[in-house]
């Protein structure tokens, strides 16, 4: 090692954690001790998500919206929710929409007015979040898992086809990274089958599918609103949106203590309301979502161009799909050697998912090996996401894309 390369392990350069979607850090020593690297400049530090930039412009609507939910005092189901919950609906192009507590607890709260229960299978892929699966896991139902498509990393339509067994009750459809799912051919299975389609849609506020929103598409989604997503509140928050009066009205009782109306308890819920306050925040940000997602698809463009030239693989968009770029990933089976040259530049990066569901620990007993679903497995060892948010800078894109078909040339 350089001299400099031993005073910057010394040091306390961290990249974001993807132990959880949240902005933690952690030393990144263990990947990339055995590539020499040089100091970063601070100046040139680039994070994954940037809040504060967010933040910055759109100060004045947030600071107003907040203050006006503490003047009213309107803290749980107040009006700014109801109003939250109707644009939002309006914005998917469904009729409903039940603010919650989260995104785990839209996907909970939605198979649970399905009437899933234990014994019951639920069709998931491999290559998702674990949040996906764990109300499955909650409610005594057995996700059963299948593979992805290797473009978009959304589920493989013939993989679910042939997971249909008897006592399937749904599938969850997951519109990764922003890109939906290949939903009509999904709800074709669904419905021959007599199956629920649920939509697990954290990921992706606005995305199209043959223009038609996510949200829109199945017989219920799930929406999570935390912090850095494209639609983030400041905290948890989550949601749910059909066109199902029945299930919207049933999940409007299970996310207040099962109450029909006040003291009235008429089902075994959960305390999983949206917070009013949060739903102002929203309410400021869904007006700007739009634009975001605009910038974020041109973000994207201009990653796929520095990228030219380079074997980084870059992630496309289906014909019939308009992608909302949540994350931007990226695929090489150096994973940890790129990772580690950007870390020594400043640039942040995360990996969604390091690890495919069958081969969680908690998984173990669904009776998956390592081999099952290679495509989710192949995802899991090369994926990588560089800086994604609709403030980026075409010149901060650019520097990370040259710093990455710069190594590559090195590397090989």
């Amino acid at each position: 090692m350089t001299s400099n390369t031993r005073a910057w392990w010394s040091g306390t350069l961290l990249v974001p954690s993807e132990a959880s979607e949240s902005c933690v850090f952690r030393p990144i020593i263990s990947l990339c001790e055995s590539w020499e690297v040089p100091v970063p400049d601070p100046e040139l530090n680039l994070p994954l998500v940037d809040l504060k930039r967010q933040y910055r412009s759109i100060k004045t609507e947030i600071d107003e919206a907040l203050l006006g939910v503490i003047a009213s005092s309107e803290y749980v189901l107040g009006e700014e929710l109801a109003r939250f919950e109707q644009e939002f609906a309006a914005y998917c192009g469904v009729r409903h929409c039940v603010g919650v507590g989260s995104g785990t607890s839209a996907i909970q709260l939605a198979l649970e007015a399905l009437d899933i229960t234990s014994g019951d299978e639920v069709i998931a892929p491999a290559n998702t979040f674990f949040g996906t699966v764990l109300p499955v896991l909650k409610l005594g139902a057995i996700p059963v898992l299948v593979d992805c498509d290797d473009d978009t990393a959304t589920i493989d339509v013939d993989a679910v086809s042939a997971a249909i067994g008897p006592r399937t009750k749904a599938v969850v459809a997951v519109h990764l990274y922003g890109h939906p799912a290949d939903v009509d051919p999904l709800r074709q299975l669904c419905e021959s089958h007599d199956l629920a389609l649920v939509e697990d849609a954290c990921q992706a506020h606005g995305a199209r599918y043959k223009a038609r929103r996510a949200g829109s598409l199945g017989t219920i989604a799930a929406f999570s609103f935390y912090p850095s997503k494209n639609l983030g509140a400041y905290g948890d928050g989550g949601a749910v949106t059909t066109d199902d009066e029945q299930l919207a009205e049933r999940i409007r009782v299970l996310r207040n203590l099962g109450q029909s109306s006040r003291y009235a308890h008429v089902a075994e819920g959960w305390n999983e309301r949206l917070d009013t306050i949060q739903a102002a925040i929203l309410r400021v940000k869904l007006r700007h979502l739009d634009r975001w997602n605009a910038l974020r698809r041109r973000n994207a463009a201009v990653y796929e161009r520095a990228l030219q030239g380079s074997h980084v693989r870059t992630m496309k968009t289906a014909s019939w799909a308009e992608h909302v770029w949540h994350v931007y990933p990226v695929r090489t089976p150096n994973r940890d050697q790129l990772r580690a040259t950007l870390a020594a530049q400043g640039i942040a990066t995360g990996m969604h998912y390091p690890v495919p569901l069958h081969e969680q620990p908690v998984l173990a007993r669904l009776g998956y090996r390592r081999g099952a679903f290679p495509v989710s497995e192949a995802w899991s060892r090369e994926v990588l996401s560089l800086p994604m948010f609709a403030e980026l800078e075409p010149h901060e894109i650019e520097r990370a894309g040259g710093i990455a078909t710069a190594w590559e040339a090195t590397a090989a």
